[in-house]
């Protein structure tokens, strides 16, 4: 399924089974991250406030920056694990510096997607790690809308146009899994995301 929208006025310019309810892996985070840049928007976090690891967030597998339990880091690091390598733990990480626990902000997720019209969408987590969720799925019209809305915040392409940086003074390195940001010209994000279950998926802004 796909789908080609505009993102200032939601204009759709060409569709193909934009409302087929599929598994969205790390494209999840894109609400993950809207949910963030809100609350830095809103001023209850900052980026510079430090974050410790939970043994939940350094339990995740898949794609990650390897956390360890009580490993600190600053939300700007945390986003940027998320945005560019897609890291699993820091994303769970940030879920529950903002809610306290993962179930708690994923209840935040599905209010918001539900604000913003996304009828078609149920997440269960705040990755898009689908091995063990029964009812997480999206659609290619509702991962516009989300990706309409968080390009509103242009703090996000900061991170989001990042080819290659690194974390823990160069000890880890990251590189894009979108390869859009270095091979097409005028890009500015968003996120990539793939499971054997979700298959390959992209969206991208430019």
């Amino acid at each position: 399924s796909a789908i080609l929208m505009e993102v200032s006025s939601g204009q759709v310019l060409i569709e193909k089974n934009a409302d087929e309810k599929l598994p969205p892996a790390s494209i999840t985070k894109i609400m993950t991250l809207l949910l963030v840049m809100e609350e830095l928007e809103f001023g209850s976090i900052t980026l510079e406030d430090k974050v410790t690891a939970s043994r939940y967030a350094s339990s995740k597998g898949g794609s990650q920056i390897w956390l360890k339990e009580g490993e600190v880091m600053t939300v700007h690091e945390l986003i940027k694990a998320t945005a560019v390598a897609s890291a699993n733990d820091a994303s769970t990480a940030l879920a529950e510096y903002i809610s306290g626990d993962e179930t708690a902000f994923v209840a935040t997720m599905n209010n918001r997607a539900y604000e913003l019209g996304m009828t078609n969408t149920n997440f269960e987590n705040c990755s898009g790690l689908d091995d063990t969720v029964t009812n997480h799925y999206s659609t290619a019209r509702d991962v516009a809308i989300m990706s309409c809305e968080l390009m509103k915040h242009d703090k996000i392409k900061e991170y989001t146009t990042i080819w290659m940086d690194s974390l823990r003074n160069g000890e880890t390195q990251l590189v894009n899994t979108n390869r859009l940001i270095r091979y097409y010209d005028g890009a500015t994000g968003l996120k990539t995301g793939t499971t054997s279950k979700a298959g390959y998926c992209v969206s991208a802004t430019a």
